[in-house]
């Protein structure tokens, strides 16, 4: 089992420190108690590497796909390691030990790969995102609704203005956002401000995006076999 903790305090003494670990919204009490549970790995989050809140990201995604594609997360993982590499020309790195860029990075080609194939997540999208601006312009690339990864369509923050062409005019300039039709109309119901604290999403301004063929769908890219 591996989650994430929170270290609420510590004592050292001559025999090595003790930890005051909390663990947020779990209860193991019975797994310590019945189990007899004495013993647990530590990894010690110090800024520097991949923190403990982007490899639970990682996995969970990882997982997610694993369970839309039928193959198992090890296959999984070591896949979309090497469509990352061959998509940024990073080298090839380990979970276990890797950067915090080198994870965000990992995060942002996977999650991105989810919008591109309409892979269901466990959780909002945007709940897994390192980087919110990434992964809403990726929203709007493919055409995926910001919120529940839906078929989408652009909602211009910035209003175009009434008998305007929106397929020809310029809006390089103004704030959108892809949505789907009903999360597009809840942005027009709610009002954009208190959409936007409900989702936790926001416009972007970008340069226009055209709908392009898609790189890196389960249909064109073989899978490695893993030896």
């Amino acid at each position: 089992m591996n989650m994430e903790v929170q270290i609420r305090g510590y004592r050292e003494h001559a025999e090595g420190t003790d930890l005051l670990v909390h663990l947020p919204g779990m209860k193991i009490g019975y797994l310590l108690s019945h189990k007899r549970v004495e013993n647990a790995e530590l990894r010690l989050d110090d800024g520097r590497h991949i923190t403990a809140a982007q490899r639970r990201k990682v996995y969970a995604t990882i997982r997610d796909i694993a369970d839309f594609t039928g193959y198992l997360p090890e296959e999984e993982k070591e896949w979309l390691k090497y469509l990352h590499i061959i998509r940024t020309g990073d080298g090839y790195f380990s979970l276990s030990g890797c950067s915090m860029d080198t994870a965000k990075g990992f995060l942002d080609t996977i999650l991105e790969f989810v919008i591109e194939n309409g892979i269901p997540l466990s959780e909002p999208g945007i709940e897994r995102a390192e980087d919110t601006g990434t992964y809403l312009y990726a929203c709007i690339r493919h055409r995926k609704c910001a919120v529940c990864g839906r078929e989408g369509e652009i909602h211009h923050v910035d209003a175009i203005g009434m008998g305007r062409d929106r397929d020809s005019v310029d809006d390089r300039g103004s704030q959108k956002i892809c949505l789907c039709r009903k999360h597009h109309s809840a942005a027009h119901q709610k009002g954009m401000k208190a959409f936007e604290r409900m989702y936790h999403v926001y416009g972007i301004t970008v340069p226009a995006v055209p709908r392009s063929p898609m790189l890196g769908t389960l249909n064109d890219i073989s899978r490695f076999t893993l030896l």
